[in-house]
């Protein structure tokens, strides 16, 4: 099958989250499993400066008079080799500051436009206007900034046009901008309805995909349950429930040649199942002393790895911090965010050096350091799509203290008496999204922690898990083979 992938980051080249990491190992998964994939995705300067072969082989035009061509590059991802169509458009991506947002945080002003020339793009390619002799049978879109993808394909009434996946990594984001950016992007005035792309007084570039894809996929089963009701579903739920039986919720997997003990090239030391608890104490003592934690091995290790933000339950690990503390424990932090919650963990840091490390920013370095050092990884969600880190978390014998949701629900099993008995316990989970319940669940991991054989057993259940994408490639392929057939 020939895929088209279409994303607004993917990892090596540029990332913000976990959208990232999904768009460069699916496509490499796909390529393993013998499909053809192609990536496309905008020109950022940072993806301009490492894709890999790089030969430019058409030019688009200026379609949505933004004031300067785009021009089609062909390239490859370094590490995989995957195939990368790149939009090469200075006027739209040739600006420092992250993908979305410039320097100072404050979103791109013209993102609607950013994003818009990406998925116009990606249904130009789609039609027989195609500059290449390259045709996918299927379009796979990724979230909000593709979404009007299918949109373009629905409104240009393309005939011979490829099936259309699109998949929800964060229902949260929606891409909303002004009516008045429709006509701006080329699109009908007769979308502008409650049946097209119209919300809320506003247009939403997730609708339209939402709207117009053949099939909508999401990133665990759970989710995609909860997404159909009003308590996670953003105000979106209604058009999901109608859609109910084109949606499908398919778990993310981990790319373990990136996140791997016994060959990460970031960690102080290497280390296997074999030797897993000498391989862990001697990374746990490297991070303590590269964060100027007291080197205390019988301190569990908790660390966080996050956006730092209500959604991701942050502002209970800060309340609990005292509690936490006085139980023995240490944290090492490592997000940004709400400026609220960057605040409260700095100065928590700032009086308590010894016991808490907290790194504003992100670092790919330093997060694997964390994941490889640390006893426990806090990820109190009150709303996960799915999650990578629990993934890389097992992998490397560091145990998920999580809040029953999305994909945290359906992949960490509670240590719990029954759990403990049959071997499946692989991680720590509590009900409710409250500082007390998260509390409450740490006094469990901390009994835990002390019984020393127990914690080692969930360890090393932990790591026999496989969340490999060579086992989550599997259900994309037969949805793609079931849309074509």
């Amino acid at each position: 099958m020939r895929i088209l992938f279409a994303s607004s980051e993917v990892f090596p080249l540029v990332k913000t989250g976990g959208l990232a990491d999904v768009s460069g190992a699916l496509p490499a998964a796909l390529m393993a499993a013998g499909e053809d994939v192609k990536i496309l995705l905008p020109g950022y300067p940072q993806v301009l400066e490492k894709a890999e072969n790089q030969t430019p082989i058409a030019d688009l035009g200026d379609p949505l008079w933004v004031g300067g061509h785009t021009m089609l590059v062909s390239a490859t991802l370094p590490g995989s080799g995957v195939p990368l169509w790149i939009l090469d458009c200075p006027a739209l991506y040739g600006r420092s500051g992250g993908p979305y947002q410039d320097d100072s945080g404050r979103e791109h002003s013209d993102n609607h436009l950013r994003f818009g020339m990406l998925s116009w793009a990606a249904a130009h390619l789609c039609t027989g206007g195609n500059p290449t002799d390259w045709r996918p049978d299927i379009l796979h879109c990724n979230d909000w900034q593709t979404g009007l993808a299918p949109a373009y394909l629905h409104a240009w009434d393309v005939g011979d046009r490829p099936r259309m996946v699109f998949t929800i990594h964060n229902i949260a984001y929606q891409g909303q901008f002004g009516a008045d950016v429709l006509w701006r992007l080329g699109l009908p005035g007769s979308m502008y309805s409650m049946h097209g792309v119209e919300y809320y007084g506003g247009i939403s570039f997730l609708k339209g995909g939402l709207r117009y894809a053949d099939k909508i996929t999401t990133v665990s089963p759970r989710y995609a349950k909860e997404i159909q009701t009003p308590e996670f579903g953003c105000g979106i739920e209604g058009l999901l429930h109608g859609r109910a039986s084109d949606l499908v919720g398919i778990l993310n997997g981990a790319d373990y040649g990136v996140w791997n003990p016994a060959i990460d090239p970031y960690i102080a030391h290497s280390f296997s199942p074999e030797n897993l608890t000498e391989g862990k104490a001697a990374n746990k003592a490297a991070l303590q002393r590269e964060l100027g934690l007291d080197v205390n091995p019988d301190a569990p290790l908790l660390v966080v790895i996050s956006r730092l933000s209500y959604q991701k339950g942050l502002d209970m690990v800060l309340h609990s911090l005292p509690h936490l503390r006085h139980r023995g424990a240490q944290l090492a932090l490592l997000g940004t965010g709400d400026r609220d919650l960057e605040s409260g963990f700095r100065a928590a840091a700032g009086s308590d050096p010894a016991g808490i490390a907290v790194t504003i920013g992100y670092s790919e370095a330093l997060a694997h350091r964390l994941i490889a050092s640390g006893d426990v990884l806090l990820m109190p969600s009150r709303f996960e799509p799915c999650g990578l880190t629990q993934f890389y978390a097992f992998h490397y014998g560091t145990l998920p203290l999580v809040h029953m949701t999305g994909g945290l629900a359906d992949t960490v099993v509670d240590t719990a008496y029954d759990t403990s008995m049959n071997n499946t316990a692989t991680g720590f989970v509590f009900d409710h999204p409250n500082s007390g319940s998260f509390q409450a669940c740490s006094d469990r991991m901390f009994e835990a922690w002390q019984d020393r054989p127990l914690w080692q057993q969930v360890q090393n259940t932990a790591i026999a898990q496989d969340f490999s994408w060579n086992r989550a490639v599997r259900p994309y392929i037969t949805l793609y083979q079931q849309m074509l057939a």
